[in-house]
């Protein structure tokens, strides 16, 4: 029963890295280890509102005392087809984080940075490759895949790509 207990705090600490923020991700972990906790407090001598109370306690604290690099679990649910500025459904949110890494990754090795494979996984050689390129070009040294930084990538793509077409004439 104790294994248990261990096995559903355990998973509980896991999920609770869903979100970017501090506050997502407490939210996050709050619901999901009071969910946790209802599990445990049915199945073993505590009652359900204090296995509630724990798992929430706990799941909360883990989301706000981790962050992406620890645990990156995505966006929360509430976060998810959220509809764009032209009041399109912009479709999953994971699938176009992953784009964006995937294209930060392979403009990165264009420009002769290792991000590793181009696999929407932001690794630690993709946060090497982030942060190698921030520090060459004086922007502040995070490691995240940001809109912002695949933007600049892409706007120093288009200067060399320039420079190189006026070097040939």
């Amino acid at each position: 029963m104790v294994r248990l207990r261990y096995a559903v705090f355990g998973i509980a600490f896991m999920l609770s890295a869903c979100g970017s923020t501090t506050e997502e991700r407490g939210v996050s972990g709050a619901g999901i280890g009071a969910a946790a906790g209802a599990v445990i407090g049915a199945v073993t001598g505590l009652s359900i509102v204090q296995g509630v109370v724990i798992g929430a306690a706990a799941g909360g604290l883990t989301g706000v005392l981790t962050d992406e690099e620890t645990i990156d679990l995505g966006n929360p649910v509430w976060k998810k087809d959220k509809p764009d500025s032209s009041g399109q459904q912009s479709g999953n949110a994971d699938d176009s984080r992953g784009q964006l890494v995937r294209n930060i990754q392979e403009a990165l090795s264009e420009m002769g940075y290792d991000p590793g494979l181009a696999d929407e996984i932001i690794g630690p050689k993709t946060t090497a490759a982030i942060r190698q390129y921030q520090e060459d070009h004086g922007l502040l040294i995070d490691g995240k895949a940001t809109a912002e930084l695949a933007a600049h990538i892409q706007e120093q793509n288009t200067v060399l790509a320039q420079q190189a077409g006026t070097s040939e004439i």
